[in-house]
């Protein structure tokens, strides 16, 4: 085992030496996660939808919807509730696309509505901004359809009993706006279990290179054997066993660094969420070992170092773009979403994206699956990785 940590702490000192597995492992990946983030931030990113509001009526109901319903929108922060004062300003702003649409509650609204006779709301939209008119529609129809359930109540008990007074009926429908629906909808966000655009760039990047940084272990057993220097540990009192190890903890180590470096900068220069410590490192582990068992597996198929760097950079970018580490490849339609979790770097991100809306059992699927990948193909490394320790 001594002799093992020997062999990777040389091979970690010829890396760093010579800067290749910090460029690979580090600045590249936290450069590209800078200028995605950058690029995209504006597209991928909600916009705030600005909706005007003219009450020409001033009453009890149009207050209720002016002074409750709306500054509960508002707190959502997606949508932005702007007064106007009158209907002919707020249609120019409108126009000018400076209000996606406008509610409008005309004079006399309350007075209907509490008298049982019908009224309305209008809502004017930008053609240009089609959504966003969807969005205030259903607003106030929303708000409208409460207001018929209020009256339906109301009526249906008056129907059977004495004529009430307005007191009375004032009375009931007080009562029955406070009384609970009997069937809501309640909305669990997909967002609490996908990554933000900062945390989707930082991890996929980070499982990008990943594959790359970890070659450079194994790969530096066939570059010992056409240097001759493995001769030379075949000779020393070392075993294979311990020449393996050390290639393999060397690559092991590698990604380890390597991810933990992007995972800090990351949260500390971008502001990227990765999740629970602990169940990141779960998922960290998993990646590395199944990406140092691809990548030892690759490597022994090859004659010399440079035919696998060559072999496994390309394995490396087509699990990367089926995996979805620039694209949320499982939201593709057709066979492409459900091929991504060929690719480890899929399950990774899954299992990142669950950890975020759950709690840490969520990664134990993701993780089983990227160490089935490990034990497959680190299995078949290590039968063929024999040959390649023998001279």
């Amino acid at each position: 085992m001594r002799a093992a940590w020997l062999i990777c702490l040389k091979d970690l000192r010829a890396r760093l030496r010579d800067r290749s597995a910090v460029l690979i492992g580090v600045v590249v990946p936290l450069g590209l996660a800078f200028i995605f983030n950058s690029i995209f931030s504006g597209i991928s990113g909600a916009s705030v939808i600005n909706l005007g509001v003219v009450n020409a009526d001033h009453g009890a109901v149009s207050q209720q919807f002016t002074s409750h319903v709306l500054p509960a929108v508002g707190r959502s922060g997606v949508i932005a509730i702007h007064p106007e004062a009158t209907v002919t300003q707020a249609r120019a702003l409108a126009a000018k696309g400076k209000l996606a649409a406008v509610i409008v509650i005309p004079a006399g609204f309350s007075a209907r509505v509490q008298a049982g006779q019908p009224a309305s709301m209008q809502v004017i939209g930008n053609v240009d901004a089609p959504i966003s008119a969807e969005v205030a529609r259903s607003i106030t129809e929303s708000f409208a359809a409460d207001l018929n359930r209020i009256r339906l109540s109301v009526a249906t008990v008056a129907a059977g009993t004495t004529p009430l007074s307005p007191a009375q009926i004032q009375a009931l429908a007080a009562r029955a706006a406070a009384a609970a629906v009997p069937v809501a909808v309640n909305d669990v966000s997909a967002q609490t279990k996908e990554l933000d655009q900062k945390s989707f760039f930082a991890a996929g990047m980070a499982v990008f290179f990943l594959f790359f940084t970890v070659q450079f272990g194994v790969t530096s057993l066939l570059e010992e054997r056409n240097d001759g220097t493995l001769a030379r540990l075949l000779a020393a009192p070392i075993s294979r066993a311990s020449i393996l190890g050390g290639k393999l903890l060397t690559s092991f180590l590698l990604g380890v660094i390597s991810m933990t470096v992007l995972a800090v900068a990351t949260t500390l220069l971008f502001g990227a969420s990765w999740g629970n410590p602990l169940g990141v490192a779960v998922l960290v582990v998993a990646a590395i070992l199944a990406a140092t068992g691809i990548m030892a597996l690759i490597a022994t198929l090859a004659k010399n170092a440079e035919q696998a760097a060559n072999w496994q950079s390309v394995v490396a970018v087509i699990l990367g773009l089926v995996g979805g580490t620039f694209f949320p490849v499982s939201q593709a339609p057709g066979v492409l979403s459900r091929l991504t979790f060929v690719a480890p770097q899929a399950w990774f991100l899954r299992g990142l994206g669950d950890l975020r809306g759950g709690s840490i059992s969520a990664v134990w699927i993701p993780a089983l699956a990227m160490l089935i990948f490990a034990v497959v193909t680190g299995g078949l490394a290590m039968t063929r990785l024999k040959r390649l320790a023998e001279m």
